[in-house]
């Protein structure tokens, strides 16, 4: 019978990055330790945008709220700004993501990830999510997040090839819009089209703060911001670029 492997790294090949992956992995033990220390002195409220994912109801496509916040208004409700990220998809179609370094524009990066909704919905279920974009385009007057042709990890699993969108496709424009004064939550918006929402499913999205560390010209960190105000390892993303 053939060795089975537990290691979320198997199929990681890029030294630096599982150098990276590892790192994350180390701090991430010990943020969970600390985390269940303070959840135990404060009656065990505490917890991440996951948790809510999970424990609140899904927004409907009925719902006034997120509709209510897509409107144009003359004072934004969100005031400073910050790195923004968005994960969204139909339940049977592929995530998108997309970085905002202000909520208020448009995303200085969009990429369709080679996963689907349904599985990355899956990996959300361990609590921790990891998604690593490598780049091995060697250009040199780009910056990081410009480059085009991305190899994407979930999780330590090379899961295929993506390239960066230059142009927002109508759905992308339509959740960018509904949640332009939306600076954390998760759940379910309304499509766009109520016959592609009976072929691809609910449009479902999480959406959060995050920490931006520059390690270098070829190399970022983004660590998701908890409700309760701090970086938690639930949800984190890396760019590299391989030289």
């Amino acid at each position: 019978m053939p060795t089975v492997h537990s290691s979320p790294y198997r199929s990681t090949e890029n030294p630096a990055l599982l150098s990276l992956l590892r790192h994350t992995t180390t701090t991430a033990t010990a943020t969970a330790a600390d985390k269940r220390v303070k959840s135990s002195s404060s009656g065990g409220r505490g917890g991440g945008l996951f948790r809510m994912f999970k424990l609140f109801p899904m927004l409907t496509s009925g719902c006034k709220m997120v509709a209510l916040l897509g409107r144009p208004r003359k004072q934004p409700l969100l005031t400073d700004a910050s790195t923004t990220g968005t994960l969204f998809g139909y339940r049977k179609g592929r995530v998108t993501l997309t970085i905002q370094e202000d909520p208020h524009r448009l995303p200085v990066f969009v990429i369709e990830l080679p996963l689907q909704t349904a599985a990355f919905h899956k990996e959300m279920a361990s609590d921790v999510v990891r998604i690593a974009l490598e780049s091995e385009t060697k250009t040199q007057k780009k910056r990081l997040l410009e480059e085009f042709v991305w190899a994407v990890f979930c999780n330590g699993r090379k899961v295929g090839y993506s390239i960066r969108r230059m142009h927002m496709s109508d759905d992308e424009l339509h959740v960018m819009q509904l949640l332009r004064g939306v600076s954390m939550g998760a759940g379910v918006l309304p499509s766009p089209s109520e016959k592609q929402t009976a072929v691809d499913g609910e449009l479902t999205y999480i959406r959060a703060r995050f920490e931006r560390v520059v390690g270098s010209k070829d190399s970022e960190s983004l660590y998701m911001i908890n409700p309760d105000g701090a970086t938690g390892q639930e949800l984190s993303i890396f760019f590299l670029r391989v030289r």
